[in-house]
């Protein structure tokens, strides 16, 4: 006894062709992949920058020193 499979063949075959005739990266392929694969690593390698520019500042002021 087998298991009916979850996508028919044909539709299968559709998507590959497409997904193989595309001239992007792989990793960008999808409609929303922009946005997590460059997206959000530059949101957080800004975010990383300021904060540490924002501690050299206040390191090299002396600002925010505990007592």
């Amino acid at each position: 006894m087998t298991e009916a499979p979850f996508v028919p063949r044909e539709k299968l075959f559709k998507q590959q062709q497409y997904f193989q005739n595309l001239t992007k990266h792989t990793h960008l392929k999808g409609r929303f992949d922009v946005i997590t694969s460059v997206a959000i690593p530059l949101a957080l390698a800004g975010t990383s920058l300021f904060m540490i520019g924002r501690g050299i500042y206040n390191m090299s002021h002396g600002i925010g020193k505990k007592e």
